[in-house]
């Protein structure tokens, strides 16, 4: 079992805005991490204050082979001056120990994890 974090920001609180962002932030893990939803055990997803449009979890739900997912939605706790209109995963798979995991972080949030952050 490895572990695979990410991190995207949303333009607007709005149910599209957040849809769109969620669902770029998942392909993204998937196609870099070459990971299958049946090799996914659970998905934690935390979002900052200032997102309350949407549950990330009932968006990737819609995705094929997500409902089986075990998916928790947290709120981020708050810091002054952090990121604003953050969505956050931490993803716990299935995934060979020779097979290196790539960190997916997007939009601003690519400054979060400059380190981890590779294409």
């Amino acid at each position: 079992m490895r572990a695979i974090r990410g991190a995207t920001t949303v333009a607007s609180n709005t149910v599209e805005a957040m849809r769109e962002a969620v669902v770029e932030l998942l392909d993204e893990l998937e196609k870099r991490n070459h990971l299958h939803p049946t090799d996914m055990i659970s998905v934690t997803f935390s979002v900052t204050q200032d997102l309350d449009a949407i549950f990330p979890a009932a968006i990737a739900r819609t995705r094929s082979c997500w409902d089986n997912v075990a998916m928790l939605d947290v709120q981020q706790m708050h810091v002054e001056g952090s990121l604003e209109r953050c969505v956050r995963f931490l993803v716990h798979a299935y995934v060979p120990p020779s097979e290196p995991i790539h960190h997916v972080y997007l939009r601003h949030a690519a400054n979060l994890r400059p380190d981890w952050n590779s294409p």
